[in-house]
């Protein structure tokens, strides 16, 4: 299908072609939904974005562990200037209730080696945007080095095995650190009991009006909230682990419980502009108002199980953590964006990341006034896409 996309200043048309990428299921129970978790193979979809007439060599792949990312701005951006884009999806795309960040790095092996072998580009770039930086990170750390042998609920799974193929260049923009980190600075710390959300500690419960602590807050009552909120997620890691436990001990044929996480998205930055500043909109998040979100069916980690929960949101277990990840890239080229009006990335999260890469070969660039999606801001997004393109020239990933 040829398509232009509405970005201001598009030069080129490009075709959207269904990708799809199938391989055997090793999963000793469904945890995907429908003909794809039950059909003996894991089924993954995409789109290449490309000019019918613009041939390339080198080809920049985005994927997110759960979203599906053809129709944001950078994507298509890129593809309106005649480069070559994969968008790619995951097992879990739309759905992360029972995603498992190890199965997401599986499948990001098999799409980087669809584009080298499959479409028989040169050249392939591993862009990391929002979720999907920490994922870039995760899966280019496992490819240079592999080392996990198992998930966090102890399943087994070898990344070793399964030679993943590293990427010629990581581009993380407008990123977090990882999906455990964000969600633990988002939690809301006021929850008491977790069947009951009604139940609160009203001094921790700054979306009440009758919160004893109000902003501008003090230093004190922040690290308080930020210590319980690490608190309430080691307090459900650890029921997740026994509850785990229990199931296996009890040798019923059940091997997985899902749940409900109330109250996720509760940050002190939202409402005072003097946590962590930069240019973000007070009392707003990137979901809206923040306090809607929190109860809301949409919140970040609502619905969960309990693999899923120890794989991708455990602030102690989860091996997708980004500065972790971070310190183990050695080899590889970084170019890291960050939009200094980001309303979804805290600012303390990409100097953190800077700091971790091992890789001498880096870059951290600043876009003043960006926000999360670029939304009515096409000259900040040309200038992510002139330094995407710029710095690919420059590391002679990209001709022309």
């Amino acid at each position: 299908m040829s398509t232009q996309s509405n970005t201001p200043r598009a030069t080129t048309y490009w075709e959207r072609i269904p990708q799809i990428v199938s391989f055997a299921n090793r999963a000793s129970f469904t945890e995907t939904y429908g003909f794809a978790g039950n059909s003996g193979k894991v089924n993954l979809e995409g789109q290449l974005l490309r000019a019918p007439d613009r041939n390339s060599n080198t080809l920049y792949v985005f994927m997110h562990p759960t979203s599906t990312l053809q129709l944001l701005p950078m994507p298509m951006a890129l593809a309106d200037r005649g480069l070559h884009v994969l968008c790619a999806a995951s097992r879990y795309a739309k759905n992360d209730s029972a995603l498992i960040m190890e199965n997401v790095a599986v499948d990001l092996g098999h799409w980087m080696r669809h584009a080298r072998e499959g479409l028989g580009y040169q050249h392939v770039i591993l862009v990391g945007w929002s979720g999907g930086g920490s994922l870039s990170l995760f899966y280019q750390a496992q490819a240079e080095k592999p080392d996990i042998t198992q998930t966090p609920a102890g399943d087994p799974i070898d990344l070793a095995a399964e030679q993943l193929l590293p990427a010629d260049g990581v581009i993380f923009v407008a990123a977090h650190l990882s999906r455990a980190e964000t969600l633990t600075e988002w939690i809301d710390p006021s929850v008491i009991d977790e069947l009951d959300p009604e139940r609160r500690d009203l001094s921790l419960d700054i979306y009440s009006p009758e919160c004893p602590a109000q902003p501008p807050y003090t230093a004190e009552f922040i690290t308080t909230f930020r210590a319980a909120q690490v608190a309430r997620n080691r307090k459900i890691t650890a029921w997740c682990q026994d509850k785990l436990a229990q199931l296996r001990a009890a040798q019923t044929g059940e091997m997985e419980r899902a749940f409900v996480v109330h109250r996720t998205m509760c940050d002190v930055r939202w409402l005072d502009p003097q946590v962590d500043p930069n240019g973000r909109k007070p009392g707003w998040c990137y979901m809206g108002d923040p306090r809607a979100v929190n109860v809301g069916p949409v919140g970040l980690a609502r619905y969960s199980t309990l693999r899923s929960w120890l794989s991708q949101w455990s602030y102690d277990l989860s091996n997708a953590k980004g500065p972790a990840n971070a310190a183990k890239i050695r080899r590889t080229s970084v170019l890291q964006i960050e939009n200094t009006a980001d309303d979804a990335v805290p600012a303390t999260h990409n100097p953190a990341i800077y700091a971790a890469l091992a890789t001498q070969d880096k870059r951290l660039l600043r876009i003043e006034g960006a926000t999360h999606y670029y939304v009515g801001q096409p000259e900040l997004l040309k200038e992510c896409i002139d330094a995407v393109v710029g710095w690919s020239r420059e590391k002679r990933l990209l001709q022309g």
